[in-house]
C-alpha cells in the first residue's frame, strides 16, 4: 500500500510518502520558510560578470539571485555551444528581467535562477518557448509514449513546449489538454504582473508543500492520504476533486485527538533511524554520513557483522546490504551534489560489478535526478544528485555527541 501522510502543527507541515509502511520519501516546510524553487519573479539585474558568464540579480529577496548564461539563452541556442556569445551581449546592470529560481539559497550564496521558466500541472510541465514536446522516462511501453507524443503536438501551440509527466500514462487527450489551458491561463497572469509591478516582484508562488506533494506524487496507486487537520482536509480534498474527481474518497482525516499521526503509522522510528549520522544496517553493520555544503561522505563498516564464511563475503554482503540503505537516505534527507561512498575494500571484480549494478537499479525511482559515476582509482564510490533543497535547515536535528535524534 502506498499512503500520503501529512502532518500540520502552528509553524510547521511535514509530510511522509510510504510504501508498504516504509518511509519513502519526507518533507519539512516551516511556515515563515517555505521553498521558493519553482517561484518567478521580476528582478533588476545590479551586476554582470564577464569573467564568470553571470549576472547577480536582485529579486527581493535579500541576496541577490545568481543567473549563469546558459540559464539565460533561448533553448535552440544551448544546443550550439560554439555560437554562444558572451553575457555582456545577452543582459546589462539595470534591465529588468523574468527569472524563475530553480535551486535554493544555501548558506551565504542567492537562489540560482533561470529564464527557462517552466510551470507544473497534474500531467504537464509547461515550459512557454521550448518548443518541444518530451515524455516522462518512467513511461515504459512504447506505444503509449508515442500516444502521448501525439496528443502533446496536437495541444501545444506555436513554440510552447510540453514535459508529459508519469501520471500521463493512460490519460485522456480531454485531461491533457484541461490542464494545459489551466496552466496556460496561469503563465499569461505572470506576464501580465511582469508588465504592472516595480521589479523586485513576486509575479508567481508554487504550490505548499502539501498541495505540491499531493499534486506531485497522488496517482491510482496510493490507498491513502491521511492529514491530521480537518480545515487543510477540505482544501486537499478539493484540490484533489479538481484534478482527479473520483479519487477524492481517499482523502481521509485523522483523528487529532489520537495517537500523533507519525506514531500511528510509525513514520516517527524510521525519521529518527535515517537522520541519525551513524545508521545500522539489519546484519549488524552500519554507515555513517558526514555531509558538508560541498560534498557527501558515507562510510560502510562491518560493526557487528562477522559472517559465516569469509572476510570477502563477508564484506560483499556488508556493502551489498548497504547499498539499499545508501539510496533510501539519499531521496528521505533529499542529499544532493557530489556523494562519495567509502565502501570496504572487495578484492574480486565481479562483487565490485554487482554493487555497481544493485546501486543503479538501487536509484532508478529517485524522483530526483541521480548519476552514478562508478569506482574512482583510489576505489571510492562517486556519484552526483541534484540539489534542490537544504534539508540542513530541518528541524530534525542530532545530537553530535550521542547521535540521537533531538
Amino acid at each position: 500500500m502506498k499512503r500520503i501522510v501529512i502532518h500540520y502543527k502552528k509553524d510547521l507541515t511535514e509530510v511522509a510518502y510510504t510504501q508498504e509502511g516504509q518511509l519513502t520519501e519526507y518533507y519539512v516546510e516551516e511556515t515563515m520558510d517555505k521553498q521558493s524553487v519553482g517561484n518567478v519573479y521580476k528582478g533588476k539585474v545590479v551586476n554582470v560578470l564577464p569573467g564568470m558568464e553571470a549576472a547577480f540579480v536582485d529579486i527581493g529577496k535579500g541576496k541577490n539571485a545568481f543567473l549563469y548564461r546558459d540559464d539565460l539563452l533561448p533553448v535552440n541556442l544551448e544546443q550550439k555551444p560554439k555560437n554562444k556569445p558572451p553575457i555582456q551581449e545577452l543582459i546589462r546592470v539595470g534591465q529588468e528581467i523574468m527569472v524563475q529560481i530553480y535551486k535554493e539559497p544555501l548558506g551565504k550564496k542567492g537562489a540560482k535562477i533561470t529564464t527557462h521558466y517552466n510551470i507544473p500541472g497534474r500531467y504537464v510541465v509547461y515550459v512557454p518557448f521550448g518548443n518541444y514536446v518530451a515524455v516522462s522516462r518512467k513511461i515504459d511501453s512504447n506505444d503509449e509514449r508515442e500516444r502521448l507524443k501525439s496528443i502533446g503536438e496536437e495541444i501545444r501551440i506555436g513554440e510552447e513546449g510540453l514535459i508529459l509527466r508519469t501520471v500521463t500514462e493512460k490519460a485522456s487527450k480531454e485531461s491533457l489538454n484541461k490542464d494545459i489551458v489551466e496552466i496556460r491561463g496561469i503563465w499569461k497572469e505572470i506576464e501580465s504582473r511582469f508588465e504592472s509591478s516595480n521589479a523586485p516582484a513576486e509575479l508567481y508562488q508554487e504550490l505548499g508543500i502539501s498541495l505540491r506533494i499531493v499534486r506531485d506524487l497522488f496517482t491510482t496507486e496510493v490507498q491513502e492520504i491521511i492529514i491530521d487537520d480537518a480545515q487543510k482536509a477540505k482544501v486537499i480534498k478539493q484540490f484533489v476533486h479538481n484534478i482527479s474527481p473520483s479519487l477524492s474518497n481517499r482523502v481521509k482525516m485523522h483523528d487529532p485527538n489520537s495517537q500523533y499521526i507519525f506514531e500511528f503509522y510509525q513514520i516517527e522510528k524510521q525519521i529518527e533511524k535515517f537522520f541519525k549520522s551513524k545508521i545500522w544496517l539489519d546484519n549488524g553493520g552500519y554507515i555513517v554520513v558526514d555531509e558538508t555544503e560541498a560534498l557527501t561522505v558515507i562510510d560502510v563498516n562491518t560493526g557487528k557483522y562477522t559472517g559465516t564464511v569469509d572476510l570477502e563475503q563477508t564484506v560483499f554482503e556488508t556493502n551489498l546490504e548497504a547499498v539499499e540503505k545508501i539510496a533510501r537516505l539519499l531521496r528521505l534527507r533529499d542529499i544532493g551534489g557530489i556523494i562519495i561512498i567509502d565502501f570496504i575494500d572487495m578484492e574480486i571484480q565481479t562483487h565490485r560489478d554487482e554493487i555497481t549494478e544493485k546501486l543503479e537499479a538501487a536509484v532508478q525511482d529517485d524522483r530526483t535526478k541521480t548519476t552514478v559515476m562508478g569506482w574512482t582509482k583510489l576505489g571510492l564510490f562517486e556519484m552526483t544528485r541534484k540539489k534542490v533543497r537544504n534539508m540542513n535547515n530541518s528541524p530534525v536535528k542530532v545530537c553530535p555527541k550521542c547521535n540521537r535524534v533531538l
